[in-house]
């Protein structure tokens, strides 16, 4: 079994993964499906010594007593997780995270990371109601969107993760100034139906994202992606150059890693290659 370091670094990458698509435009493309890889990671991770385990337990028990007299006390309650964090121990985190949430539900990372740790708790429904509280105060939160859409497809219900994200696209469609979460939700969305191989309808809606914004290189690396996977790799070509072209120069060399996988005869020259290593600059 994996141990409790590696399950708490697979939630926090997750987290930042999802975080990344809503601050910094990282493409969706496989993140929320790559995270069993990373849960497959069983790279060891030097254990806390004895000593200082007692010594958290010591300011664990501390922090105890005051939310025993005060069990709203928000340093008491950020603190205790944060022991059970150094601690290694996820079902220790559950409760501090539990209240956290509750206290502050304008705060979806609490929620999100609530419903994360449950999910690798194997608390599939505890997991769900926690993605659904954060949904209830934003429908459109893309990392509670991403949480509990990959534990839908986890338990092998890609249509009950199609008919929430249609949903979330109807109502993000009624609300005004909301470009980036409905390119957001259609990304996510074009990514499960890609998983299903429903790659038709996945296609047509990076189109409808890249027509809306031409600046935005992750339909045309989203698409590129599922034209690879049909083996039209003459088609993929252009649209990972443009990708390429468009992207911050932080993904550039996810995309160049693509555009390189390509069959040998559509391999960049090393003329192709200059030019695109110029763009970077």
């Amino acid at each position: 079994m994996q141990n409790k370091r590696s399950l708490w670094m697979s939630i926090v990458l997750s987290l930042m993964l999802l975080s990344l698509v809503i601050f910094s435009g990282l493409p969706l493309i496989n993140s929320i499906f790559e995270d069993n890889q990373i849960l497959s990671n069983n790279d060891q991770v030097d254990a806390i010594s004895p000593e200082r385990n007692a010594q958290l337990e010591a300011e664990a028990s501390g922090y105890q007593k005051v939310l025993l007299r005060e069990p709203n006390n928000e340093t008491a309650l950020r603190e205790l997780l944060n022991i059970r964090l150094e601690q290694q121990d996820l079902q220790k985190a559950i409760a501090p995270l539990e209240t956290l949430s509750k206290i502050h539900p304008e705060q979806p990372e609490y929620g999100v990371l609530l419903g994360q740790t449950k999910q690798y708790q194997e608390d599939s429904e505890g997991a769900a109601s926690a993605y659904r509280q954060v949904l209830a105060n934003n429908p459109a939160n893309i990392m509670a969107l991403g949480g509990l859409v990959n534990l839908f497809l986890n338990q092998d219900l890609p249509e009950r993760a199609i008919a929430l994200l249609q949903n979330t696209l109807s109502q993000v469609k009624a609300k005004e100034n909301n470009n980036f979460e409905l390119s957001a939700v259609k990304l996510l969305l074009g990514e499960v139906y890609a998983e299903a191989q429903k790659y038709s309808k996945a296609i047509n809606l990076y189109d409808e994202i890249a027509a809306d914004d031409e600046s935005d290189f992750r339909p045309l690396f989203a698409k590129a992606l599922i034209l690879q996977k049909q083996e039209k790799t003459e088609l993929a070509k252009p649209l990972l150059q443009s990708a390429y072209e468009l992207a911050p120069a932080e993904f550039k060399d996810q995309i160049k890693v693509s555009l390189n996988q390509l069959p040998a005869e559509e391999e960049l020259t090393t003329e192709e290659d200059s030019k695109i290593e110029s763009n970077v600059e």
